[in-house]
């Protein structure tokens, strides 16, 4: 075939692959739902954080000012001193700062019901400038959350699309439908096709996760966090769209080894595996920069290990470009490999093909 109905032919079939996949009320219905569970986990996340930070205190006259100064506690303004005790005793607030009358050292008196409210002392008490020689390190379980969010993401959509592409694969084998394709179209042409029109939806999905994301940050007035995370994004999603073409490619290699749905188990198991592993790694090992560092370069783990460490700034600029660099290399390695399996075993149906049979063709 020459370049031009070549390339005709893995458009076809990667517009068939993307056509049908959108025609499915369950890849539809489970896609929504994924979206429902990234935006309403941050939406939530947000408004609880947002609400547990902000205590109520009361304020009368020139103390208001005082009070809504002060980062995490919620200004209630009170007409009058009695009107604060009030609000104290009926547990609206957990205190209140009223304004004391004369020449007095302290112009304000905190009300508090049965306990001495130890936070809004301490706020309100004046304190030296602080002078930090390094920056502070962001919150433990913000870190394990984008962690887990980063490893989850590539976790579902790797196995969601690479399963896809494993059953079409097998499918065509067992109702003979690849015979019928492969008198009109290559093999390569058929693979590349079925690649190119899951990772379209792959990468979309990415894309929309990443937006609904985004959104739910800004919704939650977490913008400083959504501008942090956005180069780890950004390079999340470009590591991505690249390692899944590599793990389609075995994905579709090592399906064509069998004939039968129930054989897609076996052969399936090493490269789920290696999907798994580095959401494992990631989740686990998100606080050790050596592991990181040495996840970046191995290119099963580098879509979600290197962005963390730009989330984190431990990675020089040109770091996930040599990440990327490994990843595109070892793709282009993979897939020459697995067209080459897939090629040597599309029509050969019955007992499952082995590995180095497929490769000797």
């Amino acid at each position: 075939m020459n370049a031009a109905s070549f390339r005709e032919s893995v458009f076809l079939v990667a517009g068939r692959e993307v056509t049908q996949r959108l025609r499915s009320k369950s890849f539809i219905i489970s896609t929504l739902i994924l979206f429902a569970i990234v935006l309403g986990s941050i939406l939530v996340t947000g408004f609880i954080a947002r609400t547990a930070s902000d205590t109520p205190v009361a304020a009368v006259g020139a103390a208001s000012d005082v009070v809504a100064d002060l980062p995490g506690y919620e200004l209630v303004e009170a007409d009058t001193i009695a009107d604060a005790e009030q609000l104290v005793r009926d547990g609206e607030v957990d205190a209140a700062v009223v304004s004391l009358e004369g020449d007095a050292a302290v112009p304000f008196e905190v009300v508090a019901l049965d306990e001495a409210p130890g936070g809004i002392v301490a706020a309100l008490s004046i304190a030296p400038d602080i002078r930090l020689l390094e920056e502070p390190s962001l919150p433990y379980g913000l870190l394990s959350l984008v962690a887990f969010g980063f490893g989850l993401v590539f976790l579902m959509s790797a196995i969601t699309f690479g399963g896809t592409i494993a059953q079409s694969v097998v499918e065509e084998k067992q109702t003979r439908v690849v015979e019928i394709l492969l008198s009109a179209i290559s093999a390569r042409a058929l693979l590349a096709g079925k690649v190119v029109g899951n990772s379209i939806l792959a990468f979309g999905q990415i894309i929309a996760i990443a937006g609904l994301a985004a959104l739910g940050l800004v919704l939650t007035g977490q913008d400083v966090l959504a501008a942090d995370l956005g180069p780890a994004v950004g390079w999340f999603i470009a590591l991505f769209a690249v390692g899944f073409v590599l793990l389609a490619a075995m994905f579709a290699s090592s399906a064509s080894l069998v004939s039968r749905m129930e054989d897609t188990g076996a052969v399936l198991t090493p490269v789920t595996y290696l999907v798994m592993i580095p959401y494992f790694l990631v989740v686990f090992f998100f606080d050790n920069s050596v592991a990181l560092t040495t996840m970046s370069y191995v290119p099963f783990s580098a879509p979600v290990a290197m962005p963390m460490r730009i989330f984190l700034e431990q990675a020089q600029w040109w770091e996930p470009l040599l990440s990327l660099a490994v990843l595109a290399v070892t793709a282009v390695i993979v897939v020459a490999l697995g067209a080459r399996i897939y090629e040597n075993s599309l029509l050969r149906t019955g007992a499952r093909v082995k590995l180095s049979e497929a490769l000797k063709g």
